[in-house]
């Protein structure tokens, strides 16, 4: 199951970096000079882009040694994608055409650190970029499920959860602002992941049999 905080900081995060690598002026031009057929291509592609970042992310980050590294690769891969989105054909799956040119800067990543003796030969990437493209699948639909179940989950409940799964949260300080001790939040929190948790396989269970 993937962390609660990877979806509620889905959005937000994507976005952010979406700017960062696509900003305000991706083609070396000022915004007011581009062209209106310009202009729907950039937001098409940083709509694309900001859907499927966290998962190429991971694809790439499964296959290089260090979280830096894959900051490195990601940060290719982003330049690749946009130069290369005017092949891309409208209405296709972006996913796995991003996967595609992901794998492909890994493998240069790794010729370029090939006399490394601690990096992986160019075959078992291969295999590893498979095996990790296929997992993708499963991680897409936990992802999806997630979603739908905090969608079900009333608001105040919610922000809750929200505060205890953000990156270096107290959980004191969560328990004390929900009127709550430290041990009666921990065990709010235990039912509520069993309860997400079961309504997480139901919805793949439901989706699959659609």
């Amino acid at each position: 199951m993937p962390s609660l905080w990877d979806w509620v900081n889905h959005n937000q995060y994507t976005q952010g970096v979406a700017l960062g690598y696509f900003g305000a002026d991706p083609l070396g031009l000022e915004c007011n000079t581009m062209t209106p057929e310009e202009n729907e291509r950039h937001n098409r592609f940083l709509r694309s882009f900001t859907a499927h970042e966290p998962a190429v992310r991971a694809y790439i980050r499964r296959m290089v040694p260090s979280r830096a590294d894959a900051d490195d690769v990601m940060q290719e891969v982003s330049v690749v994608l946009w130069e290369k989105f005017g092949d891309f054909r409208e209405g296709a799956d972006f996913r796995p055409w991003a996967f595609g040119v992901a794998r492909f800067e890994v493998l240069a990543w790794f010729r370029d650190k090939g006399r490394d003796r601690l990096v992986l030969d160019e075959e078992v990437v291969g295999k590893l970029a498979d095996e990790t493209a296929k997992d993708e699948v499963h991680l897409a639909q936990q992802r999806d499920a997630l979603e739908a179940c905090m969608k079900k989950v009333a608001p105040e409940q919610r922000d809750l959860l929200m505060q205890a799964y953000q990156p270096e949260s107290q959980i004191q300080e969560v328990a004390r602002n929900s009127g709550r001790t430290v041990t009666g939040f921990y065990q709010w929190l235990h039912r509520m992941r069993r309860t997400l948790l079961k309504c997480i396989k139901n919805e793949i269970v439901r989706e699959v049999s659609s």
